[in-house]
């Protein structure tokens, strides 16, 4: 018995539905390898990152600006201990975008002994944390600030020039 030719169509018909089936089933595996590398790489890559940033907030500045001559000069304390409250002025900068944030902490600031210099908006408003930063010689009043406020980031100004913290020897940058 003699069975028709297939036709050319007929042939090609299995092909396109094997190569449909094959490409499907390369894109779940690609989809499966990329879910599974996020998995690997995801927590290492943020710890990475987390080191980096509080590195970065507590590097020291790549260019220290120079105290113009005619500014009265403190001696500074003995080694290890703090100037009193009462004597350190604070610049208070919100960097979390609420507002009133800076007025409270500096209300706050106050109540604790402090003195404001001032209060403004820092440069981003997308600050995680509150940061504490110091000029230089002011390290011990920046510590026991940071201790006072529960600022766990303490580094010597980066991005503010002491110029920007009218008079003051310590920024506070307020995080969500």
């Amino acid at each position: 018995m003699d069975a028709p030719f297939p036709s050319p169509h007929e042939l090609v018909r299995p092909w396109r539905r094997a190569t449909v089936v094959a490409s499907l089933v390369a894109a779940v595996e690609l989809v499966l390898l990329i879910v599974a590398a996020a998995a690997l790489f995801a927590k290492p890559l943020s710890h990475a990152i987390q080191r980096h940033a509080e590195a970065v907030a507590v590097a020291k500045p790549k260019h220290a600006t120079a105290v113009p001559v005619h500014r009265v000069v403190v001696t500074p304390p003995p080694v290890g201990r703090a100037r009193p409250r009462s004597h350190v002025k604070i610049m208070v900068l919100n960097g979390n975008g609420r507002s009133g944030a800076a007025a409270g902490e500096a209300s706050r600031l106050s109540g604790l002994g402090y003195q404001v210099a001032g209060t403004g908006n820092a440069k981003r408003q997308d600050y995680a944390t509150s940061v504490v930063m110091y000029r230089p010689g002011y390290r011990a009043e920046g510590l026991r600030l940071a201790r006072d406020l529960g600022v766990k980031v303490v580094g010597p100004l980066d991005g503010i020039r002491q110029g920007q913290l009218d008079g003051g020897q310590l920024a506070v940058v307020i995080g969500a």
